[in-house]
């Protein structure tokens, strides 16, 4: 291990190329937790030792892994950081020395590396009329489409932001977004229906997104300024968020931070910015994420737990399993009840809906009143036959008297 690198192959790079084989995303994230101990390293030891250096003295005994372990952490706690992320650094930089064969016992590590504990926030769900005001409140198309994808769906940020033109499925019924594994937290294909109305917002983005527009551009040959028409060209693996558009491997990830500083400042817009407490002014109370959990409370709120859990990308329950006839008939159910701005058809809808109400009241009244005359009729046959039988039970008296006179 340690004796075959070269100078110019460090432990972090050999570990993160490992790391990158099951998560490029992940690896990314690793590598700057790590170089992070580094730099804590070099500034704790004045320079004189490197990661590779450290490795080897933990491993013939000379330093203890626990002790470089709670001194990183001390050195973290005095960083404007939260205190899960202090956790997540900590914890990465134990696996790294695992890797390299440092033997570190859970039970130790426990013991002699004290971290904080991480205070659990109570986040509450949005209202229907919270993601209304938010829709409302975006002046810009691209990001109130890709908010209603998020209110609708309950996808994740990147997820939707991955999605490309190929995996709408607009002909479908319902109409379906196909999400990519690569892309899922649980690295798992998955297929999502999608509302009437947020499919005419999808539509209406792609058309205005690849429209002919009038393009101005100095031309250094004629040394003019020279105006034309262009429609740009739309290919199937263009993703549907992008503006300008990778040639080679369109990346989603490169839109998130873009998608969330415009996220952020419709939120302070509307008054609604606030910053949660102990997360050093960084994490909003409102965040994109916020609308997976309003889609999840609102689909289980209607009596339908397990759907929801299949529906945000959780693997739910293991027994229950649906035909996707089913599944589709049940987003029908609940399809009202994630749609936003399409307020006239929710009113005909609800009109439709009180119609049938009062037709199905009539109809029971009508028949309580039949039953009623049915009852009465039944009565009424019940007297007569009992004054029937009661004359002739008075004949047959007679008659017995008749004989033995």
């Amino acid at each position: 291990m340690i004796d075959d690198w070269s100078d110019n192959k460090s432990a972090i790079t050999v570990y993160i190329r490992n790391i990158s084989t099951m998560s490029k995303s992940t690896a990314v994230e690793y590598l700057l937790r790590l170089n992070n101990f580094e730099k804590y390293v070099a500034k704790e030891y004045d320079g004189h030792l490197t990661i590779n250096d450290l490795i080897a003295k933990i491993k013939n005994g000379m330093l203890d892994p626990y002790s470089v372990l709670n001194g990183y952490a001390a050195y973290l706690r005095n960083c404007t950081i939260t205190t899960s992320t202090l956790k997540q650094r900590i914890v990465t930089v134990k696996n790294f020395l695992e890797y390299h064969d440092v033997d570190i016992s859970p039970r130790k590590f426990k013991l002699k590396v004290k971290l904080p504990k991480v205070i659990m926030k109570k986040r509450e769900a949005l209202s229907k009329e919270d993601v209304i005001d938010i829709l409302n409140i975006c002046d810009n198309i691209r990001l109130r489409i890709y908010v209603m994808l998020l209110a609708v769906t309950g996808m994740r940020a990147t997820e939707a932001l991955s999605i490309r033109i190929k995996d709408l499925d607009f002909g479908s019924k319902p109409a379906k977004v196909f999400v990519r594994g690569e892309y899922t937290k649980t690295k798992v294909d998955r297929t999502i229906f999608l509302t009437d109305e947020v499919v005419q917002q999808l539509k209406s983005w792609l058309d205005y997104k690849y429209r002919t527009r009038r393009v101005c551009y100095q031309d250094k040959q004629i040394e003019k300024v020279v105006t034309e028409y262009r429609t740009p060209e739309k290919k199937d693996i263009d993703l549907v968020f992008a503006v300008y558009q990778d040639k080679d491997r369109p990346n989603p990830e490169y839109l998130y931070d873009d998608m969330g500083k415009s996220f952020g400042e419709t939120l302070d817009r509307m008054n609604r910015g606030d910053r949660e407490d102990g997360s050093n002014g960084r994490r909003r109370q409102i965040t994109l994420h916020s609308f997976r959990r309003f889609v999840k409370t609102t689909i289980s709120d209607l009596g339908y737990s397990d759907f929801s859990e299949w529906f945000i990308g959780h693997s739910g329950s293991t027994y229950w399993r649906k035909k996707e006839s089913e599944k589709a008939e049940l987003f029908k159910k609940i399809e009202p009840y994630l749609t936003f701005l399409n307020i006239h058809q929710l009113e005909r809808q609800g009109a439709d809906i009180q119609s049938k109400v009062q037709e199905l009241e009539e109809l029971n009244s009508s028949l309580r009143e039949r039953d009623k005359v049915k009852d009465d009729a039944i009565a009424h046959l019940s007297d007569q036959l009992l004054a029937i039988s009661t004359r002739l039970q008075e004949l047959e008296r007679k008659q017995q008297t008749v004989i033995s006179a």
